[in-house]
């Protein structure tokens, strides 16, 4: 198949052209990839993978998140935010975790495009986390998502000890046009 020579080639300009082509006819030879020795196939497997969609796509992109390879890792975390779906939101709160801030940057976005769905999630993270840089991105994430059930959250976050989840919370109660208003006495 032209578009898989293209894709697993080595040339990242052709691959890049090939990505775009991916199909789901293509979906054996992109799990084989991923489950292959080679780092470059197996990251062009994930993106290829993300451009699919779909549930077994999915189910191979939530396992390439918790891969040992942090860049293999990165791929399946954006492709998880480019499909947005539901079913991530756990292992993406998860990741919110990880020692790596790029990683925990990567599924803040990916929550921020799942959306709706990822707010009562996000809700408890910026409540309980006792990580200042996890209520950050979970304050980010529901600030750029700007659902209204987040309103008493992010006013509660107001208060919170670290001025980076301050921020968040002001911009989200000011995208929501809930923002402060200051009278003159």
């Amino acid at each position: 198949m032209p578009v898989l020579d293209d894709l697993f080639s080595g040339d990242d300009v052709r691959a890049a052209a090939a990505v775009e082509q991916v199909t789901a006819e293509h979906l054996p030879a992109l799990e084989a990839r991923l489950a292959g020795p080679d780092p470059d196939a197996r990251w062009w497997a994930v993106a290829g993978l993300a451009r699919l969609g779909g549930e077994r796509a999915t189910e191979l992109l939530l396992a390439a998140a918790a891969d040992a390879d942090a860049g293999l890792r990165a791929a399946a975390i954006f492709g998880l935010g480019r499909q947005a779906v539901p079913s991530a939101i756990p292992l993406l709160i998860q990741i919110l975790d990880d020692p790596s801030e790029y990683l925990g940057r990567l599924a803040t976005d990916a929550l921020i495009a799942t959306g709706k769905p990822a707010v009562v999630a996000l809700i408890d993270t910026l409540e309980h986390s006792v990580q200042p840089r996890i209520r950050a991105n979970a304050a980010r994430a529901l600030a750029l998502i700007a659902d209204t059930s987040a309103i008493p959250a992010l006013f509660r976050a107001l208060e919170d000890d670290s001025s980076l989840v301050a921020h968040w919370a002001d911009q989200g109660l000011e995208r929501m046009g809930v923002g402060q208003v200051y009278f003159k006495p």
